[in-house]
């Protein structure tokens, strides 16, 4: 028996309650890679000038092992950060238009072509609902503790009947086009 998630008032509709990681990162906008890219820029440009204003005398070698650890630090929470604002747009707790359409269409043309909607799980049901409840809305907590649903489950907290009405009104529009052209 599933344990339905918790019903959560938001203001733009609700994609996933608990995307896949691939997914949440496919998402990603354009702002979310500037995100990643300027806190990868900003840790080393900070920690050059934390050198410069308060001087540790340091040999060249350990000047540049701190910046390359300082990029992979601000690697590391770009990612995490465009990495929850994508979770967020899921959610419906930030404006999501664009992942809408795109979860629309994704979404039809695995209907059209017969493919399970979230990936087949080589888990038991009761596991998949494990998994589901340890991981949805874990990306509030990277900060403490990084946790990204990794498996293939069907609890996501969306009617799926929606896809399925599209893609049969998609397909009969297609049949009535190519009865009219021939």
């Amino acid at each position: 028996m599933a344990v339905p998630p918790k019903k959560i008032d938001h203001p733009y509709p609700l994609i996933d309650n608990d995307p896949y990681v691939t997914r949440v990162v496919r998402y990603f906008r354009p702002s979310d890679y500037a995100t990643i890219a300027l806190s990868t820029a900003a840790a080393p440009g900070l920690y050059m000038l934390m050198e410069v204003c308060a001087p540790q005398y340091m040999g060249r070698t350990a000047v540049m092992s701190g910046m390359r650890t300082s990029g992979l630090i601000g690697l590391t929470g770009g990612f995490l950060i465009a990495y929850q604002q994508s979770s967020l747009r899921f959610w419906g707790w930030r404006e999501n238009e664009r992942e809408v359409k795109m979860d629309m269409r994704e979404m039809i043309n695995k209907v059209k072509k017969k493919e399970s909607l979230y990936g087949e799980s080589n888990l038991t049901p009761y596991m998949q609902g494990v998994a589901a409840r340890n991981s949805r809305y874990s990306q509030l907590m990277l900060y403490v503790f990084p946790w990204f649903n990794l498996a293939n489950h069907d609890q996501h907290g969306v009617d799926t009947a929606k896809y399925y009405r599209a893609a049969e009104e998609e397909m009969e529009q297609e049949r009535l086009a190519k009865e009219k052209s021939s």
